[in-house]
């Protein structure tokens, strides 16, 4: 017998297509304008062909999105809890991603998509959640965050804490591995493939993510930020970052 994959009510299916259009290529948040970094892991040669792609995002995208990415948005989406939202909480997370991102171009992307995100949010549904979070940003200059705009995403349509970092796990990958086939010679279905492996170790990924505590949160890689600082000044690029 095949096991139901259907949502286990109708309104399951309002939040799962909410997460569908956020995440999408075709979502205005100015994301596809983005390698974070793999344009220039490329121009160092570090990132050449499918195999060494493959390690790049098995060694560096994983455990980023492992380590900071998703326990960020996971302590966000614990922080706002519409009824009682902990806006202080929410301030640190956001002050948080800004001071991990040591580059320049990675720090800004975040910056930038991130408030894409809240604002298309509040501006297209009109959720008073959404529009104190950009009341309260506003007037405490915070730094926005990707991590932190996906989550309270995931609050104002009501998904759960595991949807919101499936997609932000699905976008993040996805979005490298579409950048990569610009970058180097990789064809669709050699780039589909990776992407499903990748995707096989989401639910361990997401799983791990969740119990990362707020002091805990961080990942370094030297050999990353370099080139996302060396890319910034690079004579000629494909991508913002």
């Amino acid at each position: 017998m095949i096991a139901s994959t259907a949502p286990t009510s109708v309104a399951d299916a309002a939040w799962l297509c909410a997460l569908l259009q956020a995440g999408d290529s075709y979502y205005p948040t100015g994301a596809y304008a983005h390698s974070y970094g793999l344009e220039g892991m490329v121009q160092l040669g570090v990132v050449e062909d499918r195999d060494t792609l493959r390690a790049f995002m098995i060694d560096s995208a994983l455990p980023a999105l492992r380590q900071v990415e998703l326990p960020l948005a996971a302590h966000a989406w614990r922080a706002l809890e519409p009824a009682s939202p902990d806006w202080e909480a929410v301030a640190e997370l956001c002050t948080l991603t800004h001071a991990l991102k040591s580059a320049r171009e990675p720090r800004f992307a975040a910056e930038n998509i991130g408030r894409q995100r809240a604002e298309l949010l509040s501006g297209l549904h009109g959720h008073p959640l959404a529009k104190a979070y950009l009341e309260r940003s506003s007037a405490g200059a915070w730094a926005h965050s990707t991590a932190v705009s996906a989550a309270l995403e995931g609050r104002v349509h009501g998904a759960p804490l595991v949807a919101v970092l499936s997609g932000l796990t699905y976008a993040n990958l996805s979005g490298q591995i579409a950048a990569s086939m610009k970058l180097i010679r990789i064809g669709q279905n050699a780039a589909q493939t990776l992407l499903t492996e990748l995707l096989s170790k989401a639910p361990e990924v997401v799983a791990a993510a969740t119990e990362v505590p707020v002091d805990e949160i961080g990942w370094f890689n030297p050999w990353l930020d370099i080139a996302c600082a060396r890319h910034e000044t690079s004579d000629f690029r494909l991508f913002i970052s």
